[in-house]
Formats: structure tokens, sequence, C-alpha cells
């Protein structure tokens, strides 16, 4: 599982919470919390392309400077 899959696990977790609560601030809390954990699922969605993308770079530049070095 990854990150954002987690993140939108316990966003239905604190959704699944504010469902059972009689409370309307009880409640609201809990849907603030699941909407913040959807924001970060969300957000990291956004931002693990880029990683993945930093990380194919730096292995490609190695691999150039390693058959830099190789070459005759």
């Amino acid at each position: 599982m990854n990150l954002s899959e987690e993140f939108r696990r316990h966003a239905a977790e604190c959704g699944h919470m504010a469902n059972f609560l009689r409370d309307p601030k009880n409640r609201a809390a809990w849907n603030t919390l699941a909407e913040r954990w959807l924001r970060c699922a969300e957000w990291y969605e956004g931002r693990e392309p880029l990683a993945d993308r930093k990380r194919r770079a730096r292995a490609h530049k190695k691999s150039d400077l390693r058959a830099h070095d190789l070459a005759p």
C-alpha cells in the first residue's frame, strides 16, 4: 500500500466515525480530519511524480557517469 492509499484509508475511517456521532461539534471535527487526510493524499499524489522523475534522473546520471568511466 502506498502512502496516498494509507492517507485515504485514514480519511475513510474519520468519515466513518463522524457518521456515528450525534454531537454536531464532534461530527464536524471528525469530518475536518477526514478532509485533511484527503488533502494529504492529494498533495502526495501530486508530489509523487516529481520524486519519481528525480529518482530516474539520478539513476540516469549515474549510468552516464559509469559509461563515461568505461569508455576508452
